[in-house]
């Protein structure tokens, strides 16, 4: 069998965090908050399902360019895998610190520091945008001359290592804190305290922030998140505020030379005052109600079925015709975005329950492309569509909170 086994990460990767929550616990920190991790889950899911719909292109991205525009032909021996390391742990640290200080980046790398926790479930907040851009400083490898095949097993451990710098729970690491990004500096990378910001940009090694004056040792309590919360669980608000942000802001900017430097120029030249407008206008968000037993039951649930759903799709890739593939990647993106909305409390979750339902039913339609399959498929619909405003009516009661 032709298995992708990349999929095992999601299972590892969920494993670690339930250690973590366990841990936590008997050491009584409060470090995980339910709808903060549920929020967190969302964008790790829409991340990993977006990777196995790139990672092929970026591949082929950097066999062109090392076919075509090589400096040098590296071959593969121990010190050039060792430079390869050095070489990629660089560009890191200057497409991290980049991140932080050009709005345009930042756009991208904001969602990874919008949580005001910090745990495991906080290093899968990464999105497909942050990881193009990424894609893009990486193009330089091949340039200079190192193989693809060398290039892709080396970012797959070098993408390993910052998941486990994601906690709390692990002290400092003595002579390990001299030459490796360790949990302790990465708190301090992930604080909005007034001193730890834009420090500590390394990914395995800190060596670079010590060479270019970025190193921050931990001394004062972090605290997490932003410098302004974004206070919002929404998938579809987390990915494009800032994206809007930045826009209102260019809009706003007469001259071409004015907004090109706004692009390039740090996150607070961007005016805050314009988040509370566009909040009002996209987010219309409601004095905050508990949610309740029933809502917090369907969204676990919800949540346990698109990883299940998520961890198949990617470990049978192979097998799945391209329009299995789209329909599946599509009910899966539509599942996170109904489960932030379902955490924000938003009235129209049940338009995008109706699209999942469409979705299920032309999954299964191409599956088993038999007519008795389609007609039953069908039928199920104009039940939904007939009984429409009463599901509805009882969706609403039995999730929303009163």
């Amino acid at each position: 069998m032709h298995l992708n086994f990349i999929a095992f990460a999601v299972p590892l990767f969920l494993l670690f965090i339930g250690l973590e929550y366990r841990c936590s616990l008997k050491k009584g920190k409060n470090a995980f908050h339910w709808q903060e991790s549920i929020a967190n889950l969302n964008v790790g899911i829409a991340e990993r399902l977006c990777d196995l719909l790139t990672s092929g292109s970026f591949f082929f991205a950097f066999s062109w360019l090392y076919r075509h525009y090589p400096l040098f032909h590296i071959r593969p021996t121990i010190t050039a895998w060792i430079l390869l390391f050095l070489a990629t742990d660089l560009i890191w640290y200057w497409y991290h610190r980049l991140g932080h200080v050009v709005n345009l980046f930042w756009s991208a790398h904001v969602v990874h520091h919008q949580s005001n926790d910090f745990n495991y479930t906080v290093s899968t907040r990464i999105t497909v945008f942050q990881a193009v851009i990424r894609g893009l400083f990486w193009s330089v490898l091949p340039v200079i001359g190192f193989p693809p095949d060398m290039i892709t097993i080396l970012l797959l451990i070098h993408g390993a290592y910052p998941f486990f710098t994601h906690t709390q729970m692990i002290g400092k690491l003595g002579w390990l804190e001299w030459f490796l990004v360790t949990p302790s500096h990465h708190r301090v990378h992930h604080s909005s305290n007034p001193e730890y910001l834009d420090k500590n940009y390394g990914d395995v090694l800190i060596i670079w922030d010590k060479l270019f004056g970025t190193f921050q040792k931990e001394e004062a309590t972090p605290v997490y998140g932003l410098t302004k919360p974004l206070d919002s669980y929404s998938f579809l608000w987390q990915h494009f505020h800032f994206f809007l942000e930045l826009s209102f802001a260019l809009k706003r900017e007469k001259r071409l030379w004015n907004k090109i430097k706004l692009l390039f120029s740090k996150p607070e030249k961007v005016d805050a005052n314009i988040r509370p407008v566009l909040e009002r206008k996209f987010q219309r968000k409601k004095a905050a109600v508990l949610p309740s037993g029933g809502l917090l039951k369907v969204i676990s649930v919800q949540t346990g079925i698109t990883l299940l759903l998520l961890f198949f799709t990617l470990l049978f890739s192979w097998y799945l015709q391209p329009i299995q593939l789209l329909i599946a990647s599509l009910f899966i993106f539509t599942s996170v975005i109904a489960t932030g909305a379902m955490l924000e409390q938003k009235q129209w979750v049940f338009f995008l329950e109706c699209f999942r339902l469409i979705l299920a039913g032309a999954f299964i339609c191409s599956t088993f492309p038999n007519k008795y399959v389609l007609l039953c498929c069908i039928y199920l619909l104009m039940i939904v569509l007939f009984f429409y405003h009463s599901l509805k009516g009882w969706y609403h009661t039995f999730y929303m909170a009163r």
